[in-house]
């Protein structure tokens, strides 16, 4: 029987996500934008193993089911948005460009492409834009909100008239640069005014929302900020059960309760802690207490080498330091003086390597002078791996 527990790489079910909310806001805007009307493109932040990159590829969905064209890119250190900004546009486009009532306007949209190319010394990156003249005066301005905003314009017309629009999404959106992403805000700014079918859905760690606010001011008119977190206990119940359910299982109170309680509404905890449970137990049709007792080490064991060692593994000696310093202080949100303090230095001293860590997507600022985890549950796996040294 399959294990509804284990949708693949990375991914987390659905339904281990539950939100049928956000979903449907989401909806309704992709219908307002088609329609004419005004409304916002999305970020979604929350900590790491939330659901957020589950969340993006339903929203995909939904824009796909209206008829959208939908470009995805997940952000990475040293991201150039300006590259990636050129290619989901010369796809999305690409595709526009096959309906020969279009084909003369998609032959201009190419043109500016490739002023655009030109400009920022991009490759053609594609068939599209290869011995097309550049649209001189279009794009090319060398600044970067202004030619990122005449690309967004040109293309959301072409998807205006093919009778659709194009959804870009980006996850990991906070390791954008800072000016990369001033630019986008400006170039949503222009299509948001003409309510041209243009739709960005980002995803990221809670810094990403300063990131939004220093960025420009009226960044709040043009995004809907979504929050996600834990699940609520009964949320978290319906997670396991439902999957379940659907392959003819029963989880028993006393089962449920414990991984809800072990989890605390992790989306991506309940589903290993799932996947594990369901593996070992003996069934035929139920899960047990005794079965998540046989479950619990071995998914801790697989939470270990997996979603929380990959990014232990990525980090200098000083930078753990500064982690286990955080672990030792309680593992919640920890003043940065008595991190610095733990590890001998001044708050200055220690400034850099927090810096470091936050722009590294390991921690975050919730506010001034104090410092957390962006991964659930890291300090436990920090002392786990400090009892395993002193053992």
């Amino acid at each position: 029987m399959l294990n509804p527990y284990s949708p693949g790489a990375g991914n987390t079910p659905r339904s281990l996500v539950g939100r049928d909310a956000d979903l449907r806001a989401f909806e309704i805007a992709v219908r307002r934008i088609a329609s004419g009307r005004h409304d916002r493109s999305v970020i979604v932040t929350g900590l790491r193993g939330v659901g957020k990159t589950v969340l993006l590829r339903e929203y995909g969905r939904i824009a796909q089911g209206e008829g959208w064209i939908h470009e995805h890119v997940e952000a990475r250190e040293g991201t150039d948005f300006v590259r990636v900004a050129a290619e989901m546009v010369r796809r999305a486009v690409l595709r526009l460009s096959m309906t020969k009532r279009l084909a003369a306007q998609a032959g201009r949209v190419a043109g500016v492409l490739k002023a655009f190319q030109v400009r920022w010394n991009l490759p053609d990156g594609g068939d599209m834009t290869v011995g097309v003249d550049p649209l001189l005066g279009t794009a090319d301005s060398g600044l970067l909100d202004r030619d990122l905003a005449s690309l967004f314009n040109e293309t959301g017309q072409l998807a205006q008239n093919h009778g659709g629009g194009v959804l870009l999404t980006v996850d990991e959106m906070q390791f954008l640069p800072k000016d990369h992403f001033t630019a986008l805000i400006m170039g949503l700014h222009e299509v948001s005014q003409l309510n041209l079918p243009i739709v960005v859905a980002g995803a990221g760690l809670p810094s990403l929302l300063s990131l939004a606010g220093d960025a420009r001011s009226y960044a709040e008119r043009l995004f809907d900020f979504r929050t996600v977190g834990r699940l609520s206990p009964e949320g978290s119940a319906a997670a396991l059960v439902e999957p379940a359910d659907a392959e003819g299982v029963q989880w028993t109170v006393e089962a449920l309760d414990r991984i809800v309680e072990l989890t605390d509404g992790y989306p991506y905890f309940l589903q290993e802690f799932g996947k594990q449970a369901w593996t070992v137990a003996e069934g035929p049709d139920e899960i047990t207490e005794d079965d998540v007792d046989v479950a619990v080490p071995l998914a801790t064991e697989e939470l270990d080498r997996g979603f929380f060692r990959v990014r232990f593994d990525r980090t200098t000696d000083t930078e753990r330091a500064y982690l286990e310093a955080m672990a030792r202080a309680g593992g919640g949100e920890c003043a940065s003086g008595a991190v610095a303090r733990a590890l001998g230095k001044t708050t200055t001293g220690a400034a850099q390597t927090r810096d470091t860590l936050i722009r590294r997507g390991l921690c975050f600022s919730p506010r001034h002078g104090v410092i957390a985890f962006t991964v659930p549950m890291f300090d436990q796996y920090l002392r786990r791996r400090s009892e395993l040294r002193r053992g």
